[in-house]
């Protein structure tokens, strides 16, 4: 079964920018799509975006013109890069992949350890 360890988070100021790292311990073709999720104190997990082997996007409305998603199959790595971060943006984060429609509704059993960004001043 593939892992992923997610990286990157960290205590950043509103407005600021922050590059979150998935690393997958295998293939990540295997996967029809990769995606990014969030979860704050006090509330369900979300979708934040995701991105299809074949390089489609989609984007929590919450989020889309301020983070990109992508991908690199060949260091079976998924990375979120998010600017003009607001402080509900605060949450853990964390990365899945499977078929299309399970990442797009975040249908997993299994979650990593997520990473931890603050937005904050």
């Amino acid at each position: 079964q593939v892992q992923f360890v997610e990286s990157g988070g960290g205590l950043v100021q509103p407005g600021g920018s922050l590059r979150l790292s998935c690393a997958a311990s295998g293939s990540i073709l295997n996967f029809d799509a990769m995606g990014w999720y969030r979860q704050a104190p006090g509330k369900q997990r979300e979708m934040v975006a995701y991105i299809t082997s074949g390089g489609r996007t989609n984007y929590a409305a919450s989020v889309k013109g301020r983070f990109t998603i992508s991908r690199d199959n060949g260091k079976n790595a998924v990375y979120l890069q998010m600017t003009s971060l607001l402080p509900e943006d605060t949450a853990v984060y964390y990365c899945n992949g499977g078929r299309v429609f399970t990442v797009a509704v975040g249908a997993f059993a299994s979650w990593g350890q997520g990473t931890q960004v603050t937005v904050s001043s």
